[in-house]
């Protein structure tokens, strides 16, 4: 690790439950800059669960991460953030990519003296080298891999690339979690996936969630909730599968769980839309028959 380039924030890095390594972004909206990134939501939302956790990242020195502060081990400095901006007319999404923070590698992560019982890799932009998982044998392996299946045009317009070699690290993993929208609703290459890793859950927007496990898949219906931003959900869902899926080992009810925390979510703007203490409690509460 270069100690040039990556900050050093005074917190322990030792008993950690959970840990995700993915760029945190500078969102650029109508109203300002705001933070982002699967790296802030994920962390967030994991700290919401009662995990100890914390989060490896880059980005410029200016950006505001004051609102994840204590969860910051590693920050890796860069010249500028990666930074998104998204333009709906009200049917239609396009995202830019503008600016890139410096990719995260094997050589950027510390030695963790326990090993973090979850590992989350995030990436946003294909900065993050799946390979990192090796650093951690013995913790639970997950992965949001809609980073890996971005690239962006000459005119920073964000597109979907073939994830190369995704046999190989979802292999190497125990969890993965993508939208629908990540792989273009290309259904042969979800079967692909899902036959690679051993628990898989597609997020399929307001409709809900699947889950396949052991040769089977189910589907989870979201329940209707008033509409207000989704920016975030996909990561909420992600992060709520992993920590049910992790102390529970049921993928279903894992599935249950994070389509209640994530259409919640939806209802409040951005970093508001992490869950509260009272969502997940009524949340872990299964109603049978």
């Amino acid at each position: 690790m270069d100690q040039a380039t990556t900050l050093l924030q005074p917190t322990t890095i030792s008993a950690l439950t959970y840990l995700v390594i993915g760029h945190v972004t500078a969102d650029l909206t109508p109203t300002g800059i705001r933070l982002g990134g699967t790296a802030a939501f994920s962390g967030l939302t994991a700290q919401a669960l009662g995990l100890r956790t914390g989060i490896i990242t880059a980005c410029a020195p200016e950006l505001n991460t004051l609102r994840i502060k204590s969860l910051l081990l590693f920050t890796k400095i860069s010249t500028q953030s990666t930074t998104f901006e998204n333009i709906s007319d009200g049917t239609q999404r396009v995202q830019y990519l503008y600016h890139l923070a410096e990719r995260l590698t094997v050589e950027d992560i510390p030695r963790f003296d326990p090993a973090p019982d979850i590992i989350h890799l995030g990436p946003v932009a294909n900065e993050v080298d799946w390979k990192i998982i090796h650093n951690f044998p013995n913790s639970m392996k997950c992965l949001t891999p809609q980073g890996w299946m971005r690239s962006r045009n000459s005119e920073n317009q964000v597109h979907y690339q073939h994830w190369d070699n995704f046999e190989l690290a979802l292999s190497h993993s125990d969890v993965a979690v993508i939208s629908l929208d990540d792989v273009l609703k290309d259904e042969a290459l979800i079967a692909e996936m899902a036959s690679a890793i051993p628990v898989f859950a597609v997020t399929e927007n307001y409709r809900g969630a699947r889950v396949y496990w052991n040769n089977d898949v189910r589907f989870f219906k979201a329940p209707e909730v008033k509409y207000v931003d989704d920016t975030g959900a996909g990561d909420i869902f992600a992060t709520a599968f992993f920590y049910r899926y992790f102390f529970t080992k049921d993928p279903w009810e894992a599935g249950r769980f994070a389509v209640t925390l994530a259409s919640n979510s939806v209802t409040r703007k951005h970093l508001d839309s992490i869950p509260s203490a009272e969502e997940i409690a009524h949340a872990k509460i299964q109603l049978i028959g």
